[in-house]
């Protein structure tokens, strides 16, 4: 998430770590920069220099200063932090972003969060350091500097969130780091973003709702200003109504009319809000690793946060083509050979009696005089000449017989 150029802050490098410090990490303080990266969403915030100084302390990582650090926002209020990566240096004008405890960036772990939490309640400067002389045993009250409470503090912290144990503090240290460690509570409750937008872009389509931008805040509601071409409107994606402001966990996307040209939108929000203690600060380049950072009370600020979405035209429907026209046939189309033969006729039952018209002449068949047709007409006339000529012969004998009786 990147900030517009016009958002960059103009504040200058201020005062590095303490001279323990440099020595411990080896780190050399470089010249004063603009930011590489920046986001848009969530507070930023550069660091300009230290905002007091504590006692050096012995941890088991070595012989570092303590110290309270300022990060100067955009709108120019100041945070006072304290430093929960006891691995790594900080850089000089270096630009952070509020994050969540579970985007930690730095070396080693931040172990237990919910006690440096407890520990940033309990401590300095939420406590005064009389005060906290009073609760730790050991501690001489009249005598408690406001730099042994910060030292002790600190190192109490690292204890928690990189797992460092202190083995030497001066003066009273030891007694007030003794009494935060021993008392520390688990608070699983992170403290709520500022404002955040997440995501801060998206893309799509005319005819659809573009983007899901979810809002987070402490503050009570936010203004809406919107950037968009006539018709489109930023919209609440549960009930589907055009938003004016936002409150913590809506989530909202730009509702984009089907007919609309291919165009973009955006809207800004901008709100009076608390940095609560406790918020993580982390770097926002990281190419160049600096420590990260945990906000140590609350500050009041005037924080910005924006988001942006563009689409495409809808898909058009593809016309359905139009059926080319076909040759018209000739009027008396030859069929086209082929290979196949012709079907056979299928038989049909046969006609009954009552179905068969009586037969006429002009019915009666004609057949071709052919000369098989000749030789079975010849055959039977030879058969009828032998069948007459058998029965005159029969009828003569008959004859004869009688004529015999008759004379006897």
């Amino acid at each position: 998430m990147k900030h517009s150029p016009n958002l960059r802050s103009t504040g200058r490098a201020g005062l590095t770590v303490s001279a323990a410090a440099l020595l411990t990490f080896g780190l050399a303080a470089p010249a004063a920069a603009e930011p590489v990266e920046t986001y848009e969403g969530s507070v930023r915030a550069q660091y300009v220099g230290n905002h007091q100084s504590g006692e050096t302390v012995t941890m088991s990582a070595g012989t570092i200063g303590t110290n309270l650090f300022k990060l100067r926002l955009e709108d120019g209020s100041e945070l006072i932090t304290y430093c929960i990566d006891i691995e790594t240096g900080i850089r000089s004008s270096a630009w952070y972003q509020e994050d969540s405890w579970a985007n930690y960036p730095g070396k080693g772990s931040f172990a237990e969060p919910g006690k440096v939490h407890w520990i940033l309640q309990n401590g300095y400067p939420t406590v005064s350091a009389e005060d906290l002389a009073e609760a730790a045993d050991g501690a001489n009250a009249a005598r408690v500097t406001e730099k042994e409470a910060l030292a002790a503090t600190q190192a109490a912290i690292w204890h928690y969130s990189n797992g460092a144990s202190l083995t030497r503090g001066q003066g009273n240290v030891k007694g007030i780091y003794d009494y935060l460690v021993a008392n520390a509570e688990e608070l699983p409750q992170e403290p709520a973003p500022t404002l955040s937008v997440n995501p801060n872009s998206a893309a799509g389509k005319a005819g659809e709702t573009v983007g899901e931008f979810e809002i987070s805040t402490n503050a009570a509601t936010v203004p809406v200003d919107l950037t968009a071409p006539e018709g489109v409107q930023l919209v609440d994606l549960e009930s589907g109504e055009a938003v004016t402001t936002v409150e913590n966990g809506d989530k909202v996307g730009f509702s984009v009319p089907a007919d609309a040209d291919a165009g973009e939108a955006s809207f800004s929000l901008q709100a009076n809000a608390t940095i609560k203690q406790g918020r993580l600060f982390k770097g926002e380049n990281p190419d160049k690793a600096t420590q990260t950072l945990i906000t140590a009370e609350d500050s009041d600020v005037t924080v910005n946060a924006a988001a942006s979405a563009e689409w495409a035209e809808a898909d058009q429907p593809t016309p359905t083509p139009e059926p080319e026209p076909s040759e018209e046939p000739s009027e008396n189309p030859s069929p086209e050979p082929t290979d196949e033969p012709e079907p056979k006729p299928t038989p049909t039952d046969a006609p009954s009696e009552d179905d068969k018209p009586a037969p006429g002449k002009d019915d009666e068949p004609s057949l071709p005089v052919t000369g098989g047709a000749l030789l079975g007409l010849v055959a039977a006339g030879v058969a009828a000449l032998g069948a007459g000529g058998g029965a005159l012969y029969l009828a003569r004998k008959r004859r004869s017989g009688s004529a015999a009786g008759t004379d006897a």
